[in-house]
C-alpha cells in the first residue's frame, strides 16, 4: 500500500498530460502520412517539400534523438518514394527538399540530444538531492542488536525523483529489539514530513511503552496531529490519507511479538523454508481507524528460534512486476539464497533478485529490514563492549 500523505502530481503525470503527450508524438508520422496520401494521388500539385522537412523537426521535440532519426528516415523514404514515383528526379526542386531535410534533421537531432542530456542532469541532480534528504530522516540498522545480527536496504524507485515514503527503524531497548516498517502514502516533502513524524514517534516511545500496541498508537496519534495541522494538507490527505505499519519485537526469549496496522506481513526463513507470519485479525493501516470498532489489544506472538531469519519490507518488494507482468515471487527468492550470508550479503542477493525480474527501474519505493537470530551467545561489537 502506498499510505498517509500524498503529493501533487508532477507536471505531465496526469492522465490528460499522457494522452496530449502521445498524441504529440504521432503528429510527425501523421504529417508523413499526409505527404505520402498527397503524392501518391491527383492533388500531388500540392507542394509538400515544408511539410515534409518539418517531421524531423516536430520529432525533436517529443521523440528523443532516436525518434528524430526513425522520423528523419522515414521522411527521406517517402521523398524518395514520391520523387521516383512522380517522376521528379533531375529537378532543382527534388534536391533542394533532399537538403532542407538532411539539415533540419541534423539540426533536430542534436538539439534533441542536448535537451536529453539537460534533462537527465536536472534528474540526476534531483535524485541526488531526494537521497540526501531521505538519507537525513533513514538511518542504516545496526549490524548487531542484542540477540540478532541486523541489516537494512532502501532503494528508491527508478521511475520518479521523488522521495517516497517507506520508513523503517530497528532500535535496542530493555524490552528487547524493536522495529518497525511502514508505508506512507504518495511522494515528496509531505511525505518525508509524515516518515520523520512517524519515526520520531516510534523513536521516543520504543523507550518508554513497555506495551507494543501502545507504541503504534503513540506513532498514529503523531501522524494524525500531523495532518491537523491548519493549512498544512490539502483535502485529499485529510480525507484519505493513511499509513501502513509494522511493529515487531524480539526478547530474549524465542519469540518476535508483531503488532500489524495493514501491512505486508514479515517473513520468517525456518529451516530453509520461507512463511508469513499472517496477523489473525487484520487491522486498518493508521488514519483509518474508524473503519473498524475493535482493534487488537495485545501484539501477536511467533516462534522465532536461533538460526531462524525474520524479513520486514515495504510492498514495492512484492509488486514489483517482469515484462510478463508477474510478481516477484519474495518467499521463493528467499529460499533461494544461501543460508551462510550475513544479513548485509543476504539483502544485497534479494537485491541483485529483484532487480533481474523487475528490470533496472523498480516502480516504487523498496525498504527491507533482515534480522537473524544468533545461534549461540552474541559476538561481542567491535571495542570489546558488551551488548545488553
Amino acid at each position: 500500500m502506498r499510505s498517509l500523505l500524498h503529493s501533487s502530481p508532477v507536471p505531465g503525470a496526469g492522465g490528460h498530460s499522457r494522452v496530449l503527450f502521445a498524441l504529440m508524438q504521432c503528429v510527425p508520422y501523421l504529417i508523413a502520412l499526409a505527404v505520402l496520401v498527397i503524392e501518391l494521388t491527383p492533388a500531388h500539385f500540392i507542394y509538400t517539400g515544408p511539410l515534409l522537412t518539418a517531421v524531423p523537426a516536430l520529432a525533436a521535440v517529443t521523440l528523443g534523438p532516436r525518434g528524430t532519426t526513425a522520423a528523419a528516415a522515414l521522411a527521406l523514404a517517402i521523398s524518395v518514394t514520391t520523387a521516383t514515383y512522380n517522376g521528379a528526379w533531375g529537378t532543382l526542386q527534388v534536391y533542394s527538399n533532399f537538403l532542407a531535410l538532411a539539415l533540419v534533421s541534423v539540426a533536430g537531432f542534436i538539439a534533441s540530444r542536448a535537451m536529453q542530456e539537460r534533462r537527465q542532469r536536472e534528474l540526476d541532480q534531483v535524485r541526488r538531492i531526494a537521497v540526501a534528504a531521505q538519507e537525513v530522516v533513514l538511518r542504516p540498522v545496526p549490524a548487531q542488536l542484542g540477540p540478532l545480527r541486523a541489516g537494512s536496504l532502501c532503494l528508491a524507485a527508478g521511475t520518479g525523483a521523488r522521495v517516497g515514503g517507506d520508513l523503517y527503524e530497528a532500535v535496542q531497548t530493555r524490552y528487547g529489539v524493536r522495529m518497525i516498517v511502514g508505508d506512507v502514502r504518495g511522494k515528496g516533502l509531505s511525505a518525508v514530513r509524515a516518515v520523520a513524524v512517524a519515526l520520531g514517534a516510534f523513536r521516543e516511545a520504543v523507550h518508554y511503552e513497555e506495551d507494543l500496541v501502545e507504541v503504534m498508537n503513540r506513532c498514529g496519534a503523531a501522524l494524525r496531529r500531523e495532518i491537523a495541522v491548519p493549512g498544512a494538507y490539502g483535502q485529499e490527505v485529510l480525507l484519505e490519507g493513511f499509513t501502513t505499519a509494522l511493529i515487531a519485537q524480539v526478547p530474549d526469549e524465542p519469540v518476535v511479538q508483531l503488532v500489524n496496522r495493514g501491512h505486508p506481513p514479515p517473513l520468517l526463513l525456518h529451516q530453509g523454508r520461507a512463511a508469513p507470519l499472517m496477523p489473525s485479525l487484520p487491522s486498518p493501516p493508521l488514519g483509518l481507524e474508524d473503519l473498524i470498532a475493535d482493534l487488537p489489544e495485545k501484539p501477536e506472538s511467533y516462534a522465532f528460534s536461533p538460526g531462524d531469519r525474520l524479513l520486514l519490507y515495504t510492498d514495492g518488494v512484492i509488486e514489483a512486476r517482469n515484462p510478463d507482468n508477474q510478481f516477484f515471487a519474495l518467499p521463493e527468492a528467499l529460499e533461494g539464497i544461501g543460508v551462510g550470508s550475513t544479513p548485509a550479503e543476504f539483502l544485497e542477493q534479494l537485491h541483485q533478485a529483484l532487480v533481474r525480474h523487475a528490470g533496472s527501474d523498480l516502480p516504487d519505493d523498496v525498504a527491507m529490514i533482515l534480522a537473524d537470530r544468533f545461534a549461540g551467545l552474541p559476538e561481542p561489537p567491535p571495542g570489546g563492549a558488551d551488548v545488553a
